[in-house]
């Protein structure tokens, strides 16, 4: 048998690059790592970065660095007040955050400069225009008023210096939920009560949401030249509802809401969720592609959730069309805070967070232009795991317990022996020592046992497992 175990120059290299990461936030080595990720869009390379957005946005030159290391190319959030107090105020478009407290003009032109992209969410209605009295997210009473500030957004920001095209109309918007809600969180109507055990269904969710806050915005939008994201249908509306929504044809503006949306959006669900709306919507058209605009949050109490999330989401959208970067998208909820789940923890200087290294870690060891992995790979008892392609590299994301076996057939160079293999931890970036990995080959295929650490490094349920990659890769020349 031919042994195959060993370290290139070249990914020795990278750990040593990982362990720095983890140890400092300095933005020169982060920004020249991402100058060459983003350049992957222009040449028509798929890369893991372009997957990956968060809510909220980078302020600060450190900021920026940070989001590059963790390999998130999109962010979003709020842009208004519009006309906060009246109908007599002007119409205020360059704030933005929860409580718009926050310059937006400077922030997109720095997103622009560092190529982050921009999807900016149009809500909701000022408190004297609510068809609820005092409920920013009721309807509005008169749609111009909603109209009015769309087109002052979409006007400023798609011109130039900012050059934004991604606009994402409310949040949320549904009727009855499926898991009992009778009004969804953010959009309300006749019938509703803060006490959600008062309160009855919505009948008009669906029309009035169409009728007078999506199409007109989505009119604006699309005559800026820009794309409508769905308003992320949240996740426990359940997807035959969504399908519902999307396919209801207004008699009003005489369409289909899936008429004036570019890209379908989901909250919180799993990546096989997505494929249903892949089948019906996207194969064949007419939306343009799928976003989650909100995922993570307290699902990144586990560890595992994020890089198992975005490795995962990675291999389907290999498999799913992905002939443009902007195709699929996730953003994380919410990329600092002060919860220890966040991807940072917020202070001077900001940290990161368990979650937030584990996405420096996969930035880093899948960094190179993905492909699918089109050989088989068998994992043995106790372990499970995906694989894909990394420039030149085959990557496998593994999960499990103590000892592990994996056989990997269809590889190419298994029979010359030139093929290394190193094991690195998925959320921390050391690199496993080598009597905890052995390869081999038949001749035919490629025989991988690790022995993974027995305390583990996360898990969602009561038996903790460990998660980590296994990097096949050229040997470096003698």
């Amino acid at each position: 048998m031919t042994e195959l175990f060993g370290f290139s120059r070249r990914r020795r290299a990278l750990l040593a690059a990982l362990a720095a990461t983890g140890a400092t936030s300095s933005a020169a080595p982060a920004l020249a790592h991402a100058a060459r990720r983003m350049a992957g869009s222009a040449t028509g390379e798929r890369r893991m970065a372009q997957l990956i957005g968060a809510n909220g946005w980078p302020m600060t030159a450190a900021d920026v660095a940070m989001w590059k290391a963790m390999g998130l190319s999109w962010g979003r959030d709020s842009v208004g007040p519009g006309q906060r107090n009246s109908p007599d105020d002007a119409v205020e478009v360059d704030k933005t955050g929860a409580a718009f407290d926050h310059d937006l003009p400077p922030v997109i032109v720095q997103n622009r400069r560092n190529g982050i992209g921009s999807l900016l969410l149009l809500g909701y209605t000022p408190k004297w225009n609510a068809s609820i009295p005092g409920d920013t997210r009721s309807a509005p009473k008169d749609e111009t008023v909603w109209t009015r500030y769309v087109e002052a957004v979409v006007r400023t920001y798609s011109a130039p210096p900012y050059n934004v095209r991604y606009f994402q109309i409310w949040n949320e918007a549904a009727g009855p939920l499926s898991g009992g809600a009778a009004q969804a969180t953010f959009w309300h109507g006749k019938n509703f009560s803060a006490r959600a055990e008062q309160a009855k269904p919505y009948d008009r969710a669906m029309q009035d949401y169409v009728e007078l806050v999506h199409v007109p915005a989505a009119r604006i939008v699309r005559k800026y030249g820009g794309f409508v994201v769905y308003g992320g249908w949240p996740d426990q509306g359940g997807l035959e509802t969504y399908m519902q929504w999307l396919e209801y044809r207004s008699p009003v503006v005489k369409a289909r809401m899936l008429d004036w949306v570019d890209y379908l959006d989901t909250h919180y669900l799993g990546v096989d969720a997505l494929t249903p709306l892949y089948e019906r919507y996207v194969a064949n058209g007419p939306a343009r592609g799928i976003w989650q605009t909100e995922i993570g949050d307290r699902y990144m109490r586990d560890p595992h959730y994020l890089p198992t999330y975005f490795f995962k989401f990675a291999v389907w959208a290999l498999g799913h069309g992905w002939d443009d970067p902007n195709k699929y998208v996730s953003m994380v909820y919410h990329w600092d805070g002060f919860e220890p789940y966040r991807l940072t923890h917020r202070g001077n200087p900001r940290t990161y967070n368990v979650s937030g290294t584990s996405l420096v870690v996969l930035n880093k060891v899948v960094g190179g232009a993905l492909a699918p992995f089109d050989g088989r790979v068998q994992f043995g008892q106790g372990a499970s795991g995906l694989a894909l392609r990394s420039g030149s590299d085959l990557v496998l994301q593994v999960r499990a317990s103590g000892p592990g076996t994996v056989r990997i057939s269809g590889l190419p160079g298994v029979q010359a022996g030139t093929l290394g293999v190193t094991m690195v931890d998925a959320l921390t970036g050391e690199a496993a020592d080598a009597s905890a990995i052995s390869a081999r080959s038949d001749g035919s295929a490629m025989s991988i046992d690790f022995r993974m650490p027995d305390a583990g490094n996360g898990g969602d349920g009561a038996k903790r497992a460990h998660l980590a990659y296994l990097v096949v890769s050229p040997r470096a020349a003698a």
